[in-house]
C-alpha cells in the first residue's frame, strides 16, 4: 500500500472528517517534497524530528504562514508518525509562529438586514438568503447549516437539532420565527424534490456510522435528505453510492463575498462573521454568557468571552476625551492635486 493511501485508510479507521483527511495529505505531500534530494523523495520513516523540525522553521520563517496553519502541519505530521507509521517523534522544538488572538469583525444590525437584502437580490434560484438567516439567527456555521437534515428542523418547538457539530457535538438552537415559513417552503420543495429523485430511481443521501447498514431504508427516507441541496447528483467519494448531497459550501461563501462587494464594503466579511454577530448582539442584548456559549457550542466559556471586547456597550460605548474638549475638530486632509 502506497503511502498516501495508507494515510487515507487510517485516517477513515481514526473517523476523521473528510476534509480533515484530505489536509491531513496535503500537508504530508508538501513534507515529502520539501525534503526531496537529488536522488529523489525520502520515506518518512527515514526522517525524524530534525526533518519534522526544519519543515515547520520553514513555514514559520519563510512561508511566514500562520500559528493555526503551522499548527495543522504539525498535527497532520505527529498523525503521520504516531498512527500511521508508529514511531516516535520524540521533542519537536521548531521555530513555532507565534499564536495570535484576533478579534471578530461584527456586523452592526442594520448592516446585517443591508447584508440579507443583497443575497435576496443575487441572480440566483439557490437560497443562499435563507441559509445567512440561519447562521445569524440561530449562530450556526457554515458547516452546520449545509448539514442540516428535513428531520432536525423541528417548526412545532421552535428549535434546530445541529448534529455533529465542531468536535461530534450535538446542541439545540433556537428556529428564528422570522425565517420559519421561508424553511417550511423550503422543506416543502425538498421534498417535492426528493419524490422525484424517487421516480428516476435516485433519492439516495449519504448516512453517517454505517446507518445505511443498519437501516437500509433510511438513505431513501424523506427526513434524511439535506435541507440544502445540491441541485445535482453525486458520487459518494467514499463510498461511491450515487445519491444528492448537500450545498457546495464554497458556493454560499462566494454567494455572500458577492453581496457584499455590491455593498461597497470594506470591512472583510464572510459567512462566519454572521456567526459572530449572533453571539455579539445577544451580549448586547444582555443575554447570560453561558447560555450564547450553550447556543454557540463552545467547551469553553473563555472561547465565547472574546465577544465582550466587541461589544457596542465595551469599549466602543466609553466617550472619548477628545469629544469632551473645547477644541477645533481635526482638519480633513487636503484633496491631492490633479494634473
Amino acid at each position: 500500500m502506497k503511502l498516501l493511501d495508507e494515510v487515507r485508510h487510517v485516517a477513515r479507521l481514526r473517523r476523521l472528517a473528510l476534509e480533515t483527511e484530505r489536509c491531513y495529505v496535503r500537508w504530508i505531500e508538501q513534507y515529502i517534497r520539501f525534503h526531496k534530494t537529488a536522488e529523489g523523495f525520502r520515506h518518512p520513516n527515514t526522517m525524524g524530528a530534525e526533518e519534522v523540525e526544519r519543515f515547520l522553521t520553514f513555514l514559520a520563517v519563510q512561508r511566514r504562514v500562520s500559528a493555526s496553519t503551522q499548527s495543522q502541519a504539525f498535527a497532520a505530521l505527529l498523525f503521520l508518525y504516531r498512527d500511521v507509521l508508529h514511531l516516535d517523534l520524540g521533542d519537536v522544538d521548531a521555530l513555532r509562529a507565534r499564536r495570535t488572538r484576533r478579534l471578530p469583525v461584527v456586523l452592526t444590525r442594520e448592516e446585517v438586514g443591508l447584508l440579507l437584502t443583497g443575497l435576496d437580490a443575487l441572480p440566483t434560484r439557490e437560497p443562499y438568503g435563507l441559509m445567512a438567516r440561519l447562521m445569524y439567527g440561530a449562530g450556526l456555521r457554515l458547516m452546520e447549516c449545509c448539514r442540516l437534515r428535513v428531520k432536525d428542523v423541528d417548526p412545532a418547538r421552535g428549535q434546530i437539532v445541529v448534529r455533529q457539530g465542531k468536535g461530534d457535538k450535538d446542541r439545540v438552537v433556537m428556529l428564528p420565527a422570522a425565517a420559519a415559513e421561508a424553511v417550511a417552503e423550503q422543506t416543502r420543495g425538498r421534498l417535492a424534490l426528493h419524490q422525484r429523485d424517487r421516480e428516476r430511481g435516485d433519492g439516495r443521501v449519504w448516512l453517517p456510522d454505517a446507518l445505511d447498514r443498519k437501516y437500509p431504508e433510511a438513505p431513501f427516507a424523506a427526513g434524511w435528505q439535506f435541507l440544502f441541496a445540491s441541485r445535482q447528483l453525486s458520487c459518494d467519494p467514499r463510498g461511491g453510492s450515487r445519491g444528492r448531497h448537500h450545498v457546495y459550501p464554497a458556493a454560499v461563501q462566494r454567494a455572500v463575498g458577492a453581496a457584499v462587494r455590491s455593498l461597497g464594503w470594506t470591512k472583510r466579511v464572510g459567512c462566519h462573521t454572521l456567526r459572530h454577530s449572533f453571539a455579539t448582539h445577544l451580549l448586547e442584548a444582555d443575554h447570560d454568557i453561558r447560555t450564547v456559549q450553550e447556543l454557540l457550542g463552545h467547551a469553553d466559556v473563555n472561547t465565547t468571552m472574546i465577544y465582550t471586547h466587541v461589544l457596542t456597550n465595551g469599549a466602543a460605548g466609553v466617550g472619548s476625551p477628545l469629544d469632551r474638549i473645547a477644541a477645533p475638530p481635526a482638519p480633513a486632509r487636503a484633496a491631492a492635486p490633479t494634473a
